[in-house]
């Protein structure tokens, strides 16, 4: 079943920078919606290179909601210190969590805790999202196809787990090497704490923002390739509420 024969929002932007200020117009638009009846809105947010220009957009956009937006993550690495500036925790902090005023902000790893056991602390991360279900799930996708850190033929649609640890696929290591997080590959973290494929699916409504050039190979099986887990992107398309977010280089494969 390829993008085609579902309702799958898809946006094509000339730029990143466009790219960026659409999602988040789109994701400020559903958390009005979402307040003018709840409370309080759940929110996972991803990291990486593919998210900078969304989330630098999110930071500009007159909101005065975000304190009843409660503000998950989607992963983290396992054995990196606290102060590592490659941590999720610590790119998100930077760039989100600190610039906007959210009524809570969740991490996988809470600061003080990153010696405890990954199995005890990827369990904790599942309860607090059996108590706060997902509204939206911003999310990326990885040049393998991983969603979160659910590698190839590893991702597991029916996983029975929302949070699981996981050894990363080399390839994702490399991606992380490539885009200049480590200066070696001995550097980079041989495992990390991740939502899971049906934890992601939950949200109710799901933006993935793909751009750069190197991303089109991924995006057009994505879109087009068969529903599998050696490509754990592929799995949106069994969602009912998917907006995905391209630049020019993501798309240029896609038939016009």
């Amino acid at each position: 079943m390829s993008y085609r024969e579902k309702v799958f929002r898809i946006s094509i932007h000339k730029t990143r920078e466009e790219m960026g200020f659409a999602a988040a117009f789109e994701l400020v638009s559903i958390l009005i919606e979402k307040l003018k009846t709840l409370e309080e809105v759940n929110v996972v947010f991803a990291t990486g290179l593919s998210q900078l220009e969304f989330l630098d957009a999110l930071v500009k956009i007159p909101f005065h909601g975000w304190d009843r937006v409660n503000a998950f993550h989607l992963d983290e690495y396992i054995g990196l210190p606290a102060e590592a500036t490659q941590r999720f925790s610590n790119f998100l902090k930077n760039r989100l969590f600190d610039r906007l005023r959210f009524k809570n902000v969740y991490y996988v790893v809470p600061p003080g805790q990153e010696n405890e056991d990954a199995q005890n602390l990827a369990r904790k991360y599942e309860q607090l999202l059996l108590k706060h279900p997902l509204h939206i799930a911003c999310i990326g996708i990885g040049e393998n196809g991983h969603i979160a850190f659910n590698e190839p033929n590893v991702a597991d649609y029916n996983d029975k787990h929302l949070v699981r640890v996981i050894e990363l696929d080399e390839r994702s290591r490399n991606q992380q090497l490539a885009e200049g997080w480590f200066q070696t590959i001995e550097e980079v973290p041989t495992h990390a704490i991740t939502l899971t494929v049906p934890a992601i699916l939950s949200a109710e409504k799901i933006l993935c923002i793909v751009p750069r050039e190197r991303k089109k190979e991924i995006v057009l099986r994505t879109l087009e390739g068969p529903i599998t887990a050696e490509c754990p992107a592929s799995f949106l398309r069994r969602h009912r509420d998917v907006h995905l977010f391209l630049d020019a280089e993501s798309a240029s494969l896609l038939p016009g």
